[in-house]
C-alpha cells in the first residue's frame, strides 16, 4: 500500500514518532488526529518501516484519507487528511 509523494502536503500538525517502534507511531497518530480539524492534514514521522502499511490501513478503516509518504534520512513522513 506504498504511496510515495513527490511533494509534501501542508500539514496542520506533526507527530514525531521516530524513536518509537510498532505500534507506537500508529498509536501516536490515533491520538493526534483529533488535534487537527476536518479537512486538515496530520503528518507522522516514523523510523519504523511497518508504519507505511499500518497508517494507510488505519486511515482507511476509520474513514480518513491516506495521502501518501515521503522517505527522508532514515525515516518516513506520512500524511493523513482528517475526513470526519
Amino acid at each position: 500500500m506504498s504511496n510515495p509523494l513527490s511533494s509534501a502536503p501542508a500539514a496542520a500538525s506533526c507527530v514525531d514518532a521516530r524513536g518509537s517502534a510498532c505500534p507506537g507511531p500508529l498509536l501516536e497518530a490515533k491520538k493526534a488526529i483529533g488535534s487537527v480539524k476536518v479537512g486538515e492534514v496530520l503528518e507522522v514521522l516514523s523510523g519504523d518501516p511497518g508504519t507505511k502499511e499500518d497508517i494507510p490501513a488505519w486511515a482507511g478503516k476509520v474513514g480518513h484519507e491516506y495521502l501518501g509518504h515521503q522517505d527522508a534520512d532514515g525515516y518516513s513522513r506520512l500524511f493523513v487528511r482528517r475526513k470526519k
